[in-house]
C-alpha cells in the first residue's frame, strides 16, 4: 500500500515537473505557428508574377540554405545557448517576412528567401534540444513523446486557425497577412525569453551521470559517428525523403487545387483543415509508438503517401481534397515517433549539433523536392505532376525494407549504458 502511495507520488511529481516545463513551450507552439500567410502563400507568389518553376525554387533556396545552415547554427546552439538561437532565427524570419510584403523584385526575394532559411536554420534543432534537455533535467523524458504531440498538434491546429484566418485577411490586404505574422513571430520569442531558462550542451550534459566523463572531449562530429549506426543513417535518410514529399506536397496543393478549379476561399479551407487534421491525429503518436513501433509505421506513411499523390493526379477536385484530408495526418505521427528515436540516439552535449546535422539532410532532400516537384508540375501539368512525385515515397519505402525485415534497431544513447552493465 505504501509502495503504490509512494509510486503514485513520484508520478505526481513527474507530472508536475513536465507541466513546469512544457507550459511555456506550448504557448510559444501557439504563436509561433499563427503564420497567415502559410495556406496561401503560393498564391501571393504567383499574384506578384512568379511562375510555378519560379515558387519551386524560391523553396529550394529556402530548404537548401536551412540545410546548409544547420551546421554552423547547431554548433553555436550548442555554445552560446538554444533559447538564444532560437530567438535570433524568429527574429530573422519575421524581417524576411515583412520584406517579402514590401518588395516585388525576384532577385529581392532570393535574398529574403535566403534569410528566412537562415532563421529557419537557428530555430530547427535548438527548439527541440532545449525543450528535450529540460525534460533530462526535471527527469521526465519519458514523456517526451506524449508532449512532442501536443506540441505538435497545437502547433499544427494553430497553422489551420491561421491559414482559415489568413485567407480572409488577404481580401483586406497581403501586408495584413504578414505583418500580422510577423508580430505574432515576435511575441513568440518574448515568451521564451521570458518564461524558458537558457541551456547550453555543457548545461545539458550536467545532468546526465558519467556522460561528460565518457565523452567530454568529443566533437559533434565525433559524437555523430559514435552513434550512426546503419539503422540511424537509414532512418535520417528515409525520414528526409518522408518530409521531402510531405513538405513540397502540401504546399503544392495550393496550386493542384487552383488549377482544378478551387477559388483562393476553398483552397484556404481545405490546407487548413488538412493542418486541423495533421496537428490532431499526432496524439496517437504515443500509442502507435507503443502499439506498432517506428520500424513499421514508416512505411505505412510512405505508402500512404504515394497514394495521395496518385489519387491527386486524377485530376478531379473533390477527389483531391478528400485525399489531402484523409491522409496528410498520417506521416505525421511518424514524424514525432521519429523525432523522439533521434533525440535518445544522440547525446546531450552535442544534442542541438547532431540534430541539426539531421535537419540539413531533411532540409536538403526537401528543397530538392520543391524543385523536382516544381519541375515535374510545370512540365506534366499540377495533377500529373502530382501522381509523379509518388516514386520518391515509394524510394524511401525501398530503402526502408532491409531495416524492416533483418530487425535492425537504432541503438540508442538511453540503451547502450544498459548494454555495458547487462555485459
Amino acid at each position: 500500500m505504501t509502495g503504490t502511495t509512494e509510486a503514485l507520488g513520484g508520478s505526481a511529481a513527474l507530472d508536475s515537473a513536465a507541466r513546469s516545463v512544457t507550459r511555456p513551450f506550448y504557448v510559444y507552439a501557439v504563436l509561433a505557428n499563427t503564420l497567415f500567410q502559410r495556406g496561401v502563400f503560393v498564391l501571393f507568389l504567383q499574384q506578384r508574377g512568379f511562375s510555378a518553376g519560379q515558387v519551386a525554387l524560391l523553396q529550394t533556396l529556402l530548404y537548401l540554405v536551412s540545410g546548409l545552415a544547420e551546421l554552423p547554427t547547431g554548433v553555436i546552439a550548442d555554445r552560446i545557448g538554444r533559447r538564444a538561437s532560437i530567438m535570433v532565427g524568429q527574429v530573422l524570419i519575421a524581417g524576411c517576412l515583412l520584406g517579402q510584403v514590401a518588395f516585388t523584385n525576384y532577385w529581392v526575394f532570393l535574398a529574403l528567401f535566403i534569410g528566412q532559411g537562415v532563421g529557419m536554420a537557428c530555430v530547427s534543432g535548438s527548439d527541440t534540444a532545449l525543450l528535450y534537455d529540460l525534460l533530462v533535467r526535471r527527469g521526465a523524458t519519458a514523456g517526451y513523446v506524449k508532449i512532442k504531440s501536443r506540441f505538435t498538434m497545437l502547433g499544427t491546429v494553430t497553422s489551420g486557425a491561421a491559414i482559415v484566418l489568413g485567407g480572409q485577411l488577404q481580401k483586406i490586404s497581403w501586408g495584413v497577412v504578414y505583418v500580422g505574422s510577423a508580430a505574432c513571430l515576435v511575441l513568440a520569442v518574448v515568451v521564451l525569453m521570458s518564461r524558458v531558462p537558457e541551456i547550453r550542451g555543457a548545461d545539458a550534459v550536467d545532468e546526465q551521470d558519467g556522460a561528460e566523463d565518457q565523452h567530454g572531449d568529443a566533437t559533434a562530429w565525433r559524437a555523430m559517428l559514435r552513434v550512426a549506426t546503419p539503422a540511424l543513417v537509414t532512418l535520417v535518410v528515409v525520414s528526409g525523403l518522408m518530409h521531402a514529399t510531405l513538405t513540397p506536397y502540401i504546399i503544392f496543393t495550393q496550386k493542384t487545387l487552383s488549377d482544378q478549379g478551387a477559388g483562393t476561399a476553398l483552397v484556404s479551407v481545405v490546407v487548413s483543415a488538412g493542418f486541423f487534421a495533421g496537428g490532431l491525429i499526432p496524439l496517437l503518436s504515443d500509442r502507435a509508438d507503443r502499439s506498432i513501433g517506428y520500424r513499421v509505421i514508416v512505411p505505412v506513411s510512405l505508402l500512404t503517401l504515394a497514394v495521395a499523390l496518385g489519387l491527386s493526379g486524377l485530376g478531379l477536385v473533390w477527389v483531391t481534397i478528400a485525399a489531402f484530408l484523409v491522409l496528410v495526418g498520417i506521416p505525421e505521427i511518424t514524424a514525432v515517433i521519429v523525432d523522439n528515436v533521434f533525440n535518445e540516439a544522440v547525446p546531450s552535449r552535442h544534442r542541438a549539433s547532431l540534430l541539426s546535422m539531421i535537419a540539413f539532410v531533411e532540409s536538403a532532400l526537401i528543397g530538392t523536392g520543391y524543385l523536382v516537384l516544381g519541375v515535374l508540375m510545370d512540365g506534366l501539368g499540377s495533377s500529373v505532376g502530382m501522381a509523379a512525385y509518388a516514386a520518391v515515397p515509394l524510394l524511401a519505402c525501398l530503402l526502408w525494407l532491409p531495416v524492416l525485415f533483418r530487425g535492425a534497431r537504432v541503438v540508442t544513447e538511453i540503451e547502450k549504458p544498459a548494454d555495458k552493465k547487462a555485459s
